[in-house]
């Protein structure tokens, strides 16, 4: 009777130390399947160290966060292996993202975000380095009215290119060399001269009247 008794007990606690030990295998293949990103972010216009607290480190698109330390490094913890991309949110300042690259081996590769041409590879420095890029602008400035936008109208530069040519012109003839003056002059004169050219009526009245005047001529020979 006491060993029925003692069987069942012995058997609970041989099941509740199996379950410990496949609970304690799962736990090691999870921490050894988990890796993490560092690296630092630098904001160089900064006076005051108030950024620090403004500053996210954001992991594809916020399914991993993280936060600055007091000299802004950061590392976020608790990633299986696989391609993250790295963003700094600041409200004032705008910072150029990261790719990460994790193996299931734990090696890590940096590299530039490439939206357009993923498979071109540019690496970066690991741990990660981000300084700030440009200011963040979140209104368009209002156009002004510049004078350059009225003397780059096409309205404005077919009234004032002939003026200038006309303007321009005689000023260079004037100090060309006066050989080319007078060449210039006398090929104008032959152009402009309108004797040594053939005049248009009478040019037409020969080709399309030439045949009525012969025939004109015949009907008074044969009137006669």
């Amino acid at each position: 009777m006491e060993l029925r008794s003692v069987l069942p007990i012995l058997f609970t606690f041989l099941l509740d130390i199996s379950r410990i030990i496949a609970s304690d295998n799962v736990i090691d293949a999870d921490i050894i399947d988990r890796f993490k990103i560092e690296g630092k972010v630098d904001l160089t216009v900064a006076k005051d160290k108030d950024w620090l607290s403004q500053t996210r480190v954001i992991i594809d698109g916020g399914e991993f966060l993280g936060n600055l330390r007091s000299d802004g490094s950061f590392v976020v913890n608790d990633l299986p292996s696989g391609t993250y991309v790295v963003e700094v949110a600041h409200p004032e300042y705008i910072y150029e993202a990261a790719r990460v690259d994790i193996t299931s081996k734990g090696k890590i590769r940096a590299r530039r975000v490439n939206y357009l041409q993923p498979s071109i590879v540019k690496t970066i420095q690991y741990p990660l380095e981000f300084k700030e890029r440009q200011k963040a602008k979140y209104f368009q400035l209002r156009e002004q009215w510049r004078i350059t936008d009225f003397l780059m109208n096409p309205m404005v530069l077919t009234m004032v290119l002939p003026l200038l040519l006309i303007m321009v012109l005689p000023k260079l003839m004037n100090a060309a060399d006066p050989e080319a003056q007078k060449e210039m002059q006398s090929q104008m004169k032959a152009f402009n001269d309108k004797s040594n050219l053939p005049d248009m009526s009478e040019m037409l009245t020969s080709l399309f009247g030439g045949d009525q005047k012969k025939s004109s001529k015949t009907k008074a020979v044969k009137k006669r």
